[in-house]
């Protein structure tokens, strides 16, 4: 029977009976309160006896509300068991409907360690064992919530301290990269920071209108604008909505990358540690690590700072949990910075993300003006058609869309066509694209498993393709848009020897005139 003695099953902590009181305990409180407050302020209804009466009433309900959810947990706590065997991983729980569960251990690719404030206060962990498999994420995966913080350190050193030759190269073990707090300056650069000023101004309606004052709201808000143009308005309370969304950015900053640590210990794992309430802790075995990825937000890329991202099979993305960027190895830093990070983490003396790269035709430049001028003419088309119809003021709308949407659009269409690169830098496909998000991917080329080469009627009138290497790692795909025909299909040939050659035909040679005069 699983749990005797001696035969290697282990419950869970004790003390999650406490944290589900203690959780409890809050949602009863939260609930009671107000309605204590009222009873002190004489405002219940009815003679003091009947007043006796609700206070009871309540208690006992407040009581019921944590008492029935902690005997239940108690109950769950009894029937949950799990084991680390020779070959096996397996996960016991439920009383009416019994689960058995199990990885086998050479499966487990992440061992990863979580604790909220009330988890880190009482000394635990929640402990996340997966297999990194896509398909299944939740079969895939054991949660042992909660286990003691020594318990889950020896998990995860029990399950991912496999021992593994040192590669060749530089920077052995050690730390890799530490946090800088000066890096909080980026916060504010990324696309996080408009959607939360916009989340802001949502709530500030929301909680509005659940207190039946949201017309009041609006009342006071036009008040204290009455003497003050509608522009000037609108710019005030954008102003409002970015400077929320500024210090929100700020805030979430500090919670997700507040003592961020990344080194590599014995045996080949390449640890992440992060997190100020909530603490973190990420493994990845660097034996499937398939290359990193520096991702650069515009304005992230503006300020010349990038993150690094591990491009390694088994990552994906937790959807109980808000902080999901499993991959992220280093926050937006300086880009020399990272690029250093890069090359530590690669063994490399440079990274290959720092390479030369190949630039593309003049026809993949064109392709993206004419999407610019597409995305600018789309909009002024339908607001000419609209003002026609229905108003001038939509024409003049429209010019004004049009002086000031133009420049932009064919900044960021130049921007994307000089952000365009590819090339092979020792056992690396390095590639980089985009413009609001722009990529450089240094993939492994052991690690392509395919290619898809990819060629539209306008691609083969200009004369270029997108070339896609697919792979177990990462996004499972990393293309190279519109690159030269015959320079993309070599350079697809030479990175992985043998995958795609087979399927070229040969160039044909240029044949000498058998008219022109031997010598000339």
């Amino acid at each position: 029977m699983p749990g005797s003695p001696g035969d290697g099953w282990r419950r869970i902590d004790r003390k999650a009976l406490l944290v589900t009181g203690l959780v409890m305990g809050s949602v009863a409180a939260g609930l009671c309160l107000p309605i204590l407050l009222g009873l002190s302020g004489g405002e219940w209804p009815g003679p003091r006896a009947r007043q006796g009466a609700g206070l009871l009433l309540l208690l006992g309900g407040a009581a019921l509300l944590v008492l029935v959810p902690v005997a239940a947990e108690y109950v769950s706590w009894l029937k949950t068991r799990y084991r680390v065997g020779p070959d096996r991983v397996e996960l016991h729980t439920g009383l009416l409907f019994a689960k058995r569960r199990s990885l086998a251990r050479e499966r487990v690719r992440t061992v990863d360690l979580t604790a909220n404030p009330l988890l880190r206060v009482l000394g635990l962990v929640k402990v996340r064992i997966g297999t990194g498999e896509q398909a299944a994420a939740r079969e895939s995966t054991l949660v042992l919530d909660p286990v003691s913080r020594a318990e889950g350190e020896r998990l995860r050193a029990e399950l991912l301290g496999r021992a593994a030759p040192a590669g060749p190269g530089v920077h052995r073990e050690g730390v890799l990269a530490v946090i800088d707090l000066r890096w909080i300056r980026y916060a504010p650069l990324s696309f996080v920071a408009p959607l939360l000023g916009g989340a802001a101004a949502g709530a500030v309606m929301q909680i509005s209108d659940w207190f039946g004052v949201q017309h009041e709201l609006i009342v006071w808000i036009g008040d204290r604008f009455r003497d003050t143009s509608v522009t000037v308005m609108v710019l005030v309370l954008a102003a409002a909505a970015a400077v929320a969304g500024v210090v929100g950015s700020l805030g979430l900053w500090v919670e997700m990358w507040w003592n961020h640590r990344l080194e590599r210990e014995p045996g080949g794992t390449l640890r992440v540690r992060r997190g100020l309430f909530t603490v973190r802790s990420i493994s990845v075995e660097e034996r499937r690590l398939r290359g990193v990825e520096l991702v650069e937000p515009l304005g992230v890329r503006l300020a010349g700072a990038a993150r690094v991202d591990a491009v390694a099979t088994g990552i994906g993305r937790d959807g109980q949990d808000q902080h999901a960027d499993l991959q992220i190895l280093l926050p937006p830093a300086p880009r020399a910075h990272a690029d250093a990070v890069a090359a530590r983490v690669l063994r490399e003396p440079l990274s290959p993300t720092n390479a030369p790269l190949t630039p593309h035709p003049a026809a993949a430049r064109s392709r993206r003006l004419r999407w610019a001028a597409a995305a600018v003419l789309g909009p002024l088309a339908v607001l000419v058609a609209l003002g026609l119809w229905l108003t001038p003021v939509l024409l003049y709308i429209a010019l004004g869309w049009t002086a000031a949407a133009t420049p932009v659009a064919l900044l960021l269409g130049l921007d994307a066509y000089r952000s365009l690169g590819h090339t092979l830098s020792g056992d690396y496909l390095v590639a980089r694209s985009g413009t609001a998000r722009r990529s450089t991917v240094a993939l492994q080329r052991t690690g392509v498993i395919g290619w898809v080469v990819r060629q539209s009627v306008f691609q083969r009138r200009a004369r270029v393709l997108t070339l896609t290497a697919t792979t177990a790692a990462g996004s499972g795909a990393y293309s190279v848009y519109d690159a030269d025909a015959d320079e993309g299909l070599d350079f697809a040939a030479d990175a992985v020897p043998d995958l795609l050659r087979p399927f070229l035909e040969p160039r044909p040679e240029p044949r000498s005139d058998p008219a022109a005069p031997e010598g000339s």
